[in-house]
């Protein structure tokens, strides 16, 4: 079997199939502009997501939401506050045990 080497042809080498695109996807469809510009569009949707994910995270503001959903599957019978009793109550605990935290 005679093999060609750096024939500067990359068909040869791959059996006359055409190598993929270096970055994925082997189709002349995905790398169009228009779709290259719909894979931006949702490279940003997500990171945009994962922003706002983490600021609210950092914030509290999902924070009532992950106590009665923890409640909810670990103490079904237990009554759950309201909101406002729940922020009352961890207000109420970070005023007596501070901690680490900035005011």
């Amino acid at each position: 079997m005679d093999t060609v080497h750096n024939s500067g042809d990359p068909t040869v080498e791959t059996g006359g199939r055409p190598l993929p695109h270096p970055f994925g996807g082997d189709t002349p469809e995905l790398w169009t502009p228009s779709a290259r510009a719909a894979r931006a569009g949702r490279a940003i949707a997500r990171a945009a997501h994962g922003v706002h994910w983490y600021v609210t995270a950092l914030m509290g503001d999902n924070a009532y939401a992950t106590y009665v959903a923890h409640q909810r599957r670990h103490h079904p019978h237990a009554p759950v506050p309201t909101v406002r009793e729940f922020w009352r109550a961890r207000m109420d605990e970070q005023d007596r045990n501070p901690g680490a935290r900035c005011c």
